[in-house]
C-alpha cells in the first residue's frame, strides 16, 4: 500500500502514528508530496480527486481518503482495538472528530496567512478559528480528561496530533495556559515512541 504523505500534515500524522501503534509501518510505503490548496500535486489529484492528504492507495480496491476512513480501515485490516465496539465507540468517534476539528481550524489559520495576499488576509477569520480551538481545548480540559486517561483509542491519537500541531504551527498562542490537565496528558502521550517517530520537521 502507498500513503500520500506530507510530514507537516496533522491528518497524515494520525495515520502514521496509528501504523506505529499497530506495528505495521512496513505495510505502507510513504509517498511524500508537496501540495497546497492552491497548487495540488498531480499524482495526489489522480489518487484523490479532492487532492487532499492523506490518501491510501491500496494494492486492490479503490484508493481511500479522509484520515478517519483510512484509520478505520487500517484498524480493521490489522485487527486493531483503536475503535471499540462497545458502548464507548461513540465517545471514541466524537473524540476523534474533536481532534480533527482542531486540526481543521489550525490548518485554516495557516492557509489564511500563507496562501492569501497579505492585504486580503482576514484577521477576523483567523480570530474566529482560534476561538473555536479555545472552546474545544476548554471542553477537552474540563470534560474529556477522564476519557483521555482511559484505554488507548483513535480519539487519543487524534487529539494528541491536534495538540502537537498547535505546538508546531501556533506555539506563540500558548494553548496550555488555562488547560493544565490537558497539557499534562499531552506531555505524557507525546513521549510515546509513535509520536516521537512521526514528529514533523522544524516549521
Amino acid at each position: 500500500m502507498k500513503l500520500y504523505h506530507s510530514p507537516a500534515s496533522p491528518f497524515v500524522r494520525k495515520v502514521t502514528v496509528l501504523l506505529h501503534e499497530l506495528g505495521q509501518t512496513d505495510a505502507v510505503t510513504l509517498k511524500t508530496v508537496t501540495t497546497t490548496a492552491l497548487a495540488s500535486d498531480e499524482a495526489l489529484k489522480t489518487a484523490n480527486p479532492l487532492a487532499r492528504l492523506p490518501a491510501l492507495e491500496r494494492d486492490d480496491g479503490i484508493t481511500l481518503y479522509d484520515s478517519r476512513v483510512i484509520t478505520a480501515y487500517l484498524n480493521d485490516l490489522f485487527n486493531g482495538t483503536f475503535y471499540p465496539q462497545n458502548s464507548s465507540r461513540w465517545e471514541t468517534l466524537t473524540l476523534e472528530a474533536t481532534g480533527d476539528g482542531i486540526m481543521d481550524s489550525g490548518v485554516s489559520m495557516v492557509y489564511e496567512l500563507r496562501l492569501r495576499d497579505a492585504e486580503r488576509v482576514s484577521q477576523a477569520w483567523i480570530d474566529a478559528q482560534w476561538a473555536k480551538i479555545e472552546r474545544t481545548l476548554f471542553a477537552l480540559n474540563t470534560r474529556w480528561v477522564s476519557h483521555l486517561s482511559g484505554p488507548l483509542t483513535m480519539g487519543h491519537i487524534s487529539v494528541a496530533c491536534a495538540l502537537s500541531y498547535l505546538d508546531f504551527r501556533h506555539d506563540a498562542r500558548n494553548w496550555r495556559e488555562g488547560n493544565e490537565a490537558l497539557a499534562k496528558w499531552h506531555a505524557g502521550f507525546d513521549s510515546r515512541p509513535s509520536m516521537r517517530a512521526t514528529h514533523p520537521p522544524a516549521a
